[in-house]
């Protein structure tokens, strides 16, 4: 009976502690749950952007890094981030297509997508996703919904609580690229819509992005790409995107 009692108020007060850092975010016109410390996110951020450039083989291809900061500028431009964060960005040695953001501005993609993408419209389609993350806070949100769990007790003793240690045991520059922790498919349709905006905004074409994920579905037949392991279904993601961009009147 106590104990069923201690649970019940563990889990009271952790709700409570939930509750009170809710946000509203303006962008996605929704809530999140935001408990983490974002210096310690920051931090975590820098230090996996510092593991990934020491161990990841970044190409000094002249061409290919400055095709990539041409057409991230422009999106980030577009997205009216200029002064939000420092952005930064590499192409990485590595014929899986993939892409990743991390919380502090910084956007790594491969040397395959960089081959597998038609053309700058598409190239624009997957890193207006990747920036769409960093608006929407889904590498906070995502980390506080794990916290919560994980955590429990520290949670209810004070949400204002050091969370790095939480962000720390994950771990392995595997999970700190993934966004330190896998986004939610979810997370992953709201990027898209975003990243959309973000290309229209910055003179792409946002229909691009429907033929980019078909590309992905095609390159899946064989294989499931990285980037691509945490995502919603192919049919689910095109047809939601082409909802949204005829919404638009794109």
């Amino acid at each position: 009976m106590i104990r069923k009692t201690a649970a019940a108020l563990l889990t009271a007060t952790a709700l409570s502690a939930a509750l009170a850092a809710c946000a509203y975010n303006e962008t996605l016109g929704r809530n999140q749950l935001l408990i983490v410390d974002d210096a310690a996110l920051q931090q975590s951020a820098d230090q996996a952007w510092s593991q990934a450039m020491r161990e990841m083989n970044p190409t000094n291809n002249a061409a290919q890094n400055q095709r990539v900061r041409t057409v991230g500028g422009r999106i980030i431009t577009a997205a009216n981030l200029n002064s939000r964060l420092r952005w930064d960005y590499a192409v990485f040695q590595d014929e899986t297509p993939n892409a990743f953001t991390l919380p502090n501005g910084k956007i790594g993609v491969t040397t395959g997508l960089l081959n597998l993408v038609e053309n700058d419209d598409q190239l624009a389609a997957i890193i207006g996703h990747e920036v769409g993350h960093v608006v929407a806070r889904h590498a906070a949100e995502r980390y506080s919904q794990t916290a919560l769990t994980a955590t429990g007790l520290q949670v209810a003793q004070g949400v204002a609580g050091d969370y790095g240690q939480a962000i720390g045991a994950f771990g392995g520059i595997g999970a700190q690229l993934g966004v330190l922790l896998p986004f939610s498919r979810n997370h992953e349709l709201e990027a898209d819509r975003l990243g959309v905006d973000y290309m229209a905004a910055a003179g792409y074409e946002p229909r691009e992005a429907l033929d980019l994920w078909r590309i992905m579905a095609q390159q899946r037949q064989g294989s499931t790409p990285e980037f691509a392991s945490t995502h919603p279904s192919d049919q689910t993601r095109i047809a939601q995107l082409e909802q949204y961009i005829s919404s638009r009147g794109w």
